[in-house]
């Protein structure tokens, strides 16, 4: 079982948050997607009900990620990603066509409450004034920049994102962007998925972060696992993450993804939380790997990021894929945390 590397343990780069607008966040979920049976899974995995939410503000979930995280032993910090939404040709924001959106001024503003969260921005590059957002995100204390194209609805390839990408590299920001097939909403392009698509920003110098390994789905009639592999050897400025990689679906990835020399070196440290409920992950569906001994020590840990971290361990996962979110990002950017009393 792994131990944080440091007294302050290690850092979670991928963790979510959600809204539904209340306390005037300015986050929403479309209709479609509160009428479907995720959004209920989803708030039951981040400890909250919709009346509580309505009651107290969007900045509820927010608030019961620090707590919960506070009571881990393995991380001490995570990255809160706010979520773009789709642009139209006006350069603003198409709330019809947008599935969930969180704002970078909310997610920027409730993290500062807390010592162990750090604040990951969202911007979707088609904005009209996608520029000035990366500028305020830097200024704000982003530690990255997070994308989903598959339902942001544009292309990660399309040469007129040139000013975008230099930007991120002038601003030292690194993209975090999902790659592969998107399974956690109502619908999506995942053609726009393709990590292959990354290539474009790669070549201009920008750090990727290239969500999941793009385990699931395939481009072109390639696995996307398989697609992204030999770009790690082209591209020394591509990175990825092993959050999602015990989720049920994706059982034999993470070690599939530890078997592939030196792809150890480019793993940082995810959860994709609050994709953490025990429906999606359970030690016991990784008997193949870890046996029954492993499965029901790491089933008998009740906090989500130290079942996390001990279930992934158990699998291999060396140390230094936990250590190296913190190394990558600039954490100096986050609150340290607290001294003690």
């Amino acid at each position: 079982m792994a131990v944080a590397a440091t007294a302050e343990g290690y850092l979670d780069m991928h963790v979510h948050t959600a809204g539904i607008g209340a306390g005037g966040s300015g986050a929403f979920v479309s209709a479609e997607m509160r009428g479907n049976v995720r959004f209920r899974f989803y708030l039951r995995a981040f400890r909250v009900n919709e009346k509580e939410v309505e009651a107290q503000g969007d900045g509820l979930i927010i608030e019961r990620i620090s707590a919960k995280l506070a009571e881990s032993e393995q991380v001490a910090r995570a990255v809160v990603l706010a979520m773009d939404g789709v642009v139209g040709a006006d350069g603003e924001l198409d709330r019809k066509a947008t599935q969930f959106y969180v704002p970078n001024e909310f997610v920027a503003a409730e993290v500062k409450r807390y010592d162990n969260l750090c604040y990951g921005a969202s911007v979707n590059p088609r904005r009209h004034d996608a520029i000035a957002r990366l500028e305020q995100a830097r200024s704000d204390g982003a530690l990255l920049v997070k994308w989903i194209p598959n339902i942001m609805l544009f292309d990660p390839a399309d040469p007129g994102l040139e000013p975008f990408y230099r930007k991120l590299v002038e601003l030292d920001l690194p993209l975090l962007s999902h790659a592969g097939k998107e399974q956690a909403f109502a619908h999506a392009r995942d053609d726009l998925g393709d990590p292959r698509r990354l290539e474009f920003p790669l070549s201009l110098g920008v750090t990727v972060i290239a969500a999941h390994i793009a385990t699931t789905g395939e481009s072109e009639g390639e696995d996307n696992f398989e697609r992204i592999l030999p770009m790690f050897e082209e591209y020394p400025n591509l990175y990825s993450e092993i959050s999602s990689l015990t989720h049920v679906n994706k059982r034999n990835y993470l070690r599939r993804a530890l078997d592939v020399p030196g792809l150890d070196e480019r793993l940082l440290y995810g959860t994709d939380y609050p994709l953490q409920f025990r429906l999606l992950v359970s030690s016991f569906y990784h008997l193949r790997h870890i046996g029954v001994a492993s499965a029901r020590l790491v089933s008998s840990i009740s906090n989500p990021w130290d079942r996390d971290v001990a279930l992934k361990s158990a699998m291999g996962t060396p140390e230094h894929v936990f250590a190296r979110s913190a190394e990558l990002l600039d954490v100096q950017r986050c609150r340290l945390p607290a001294e003690p009393p």
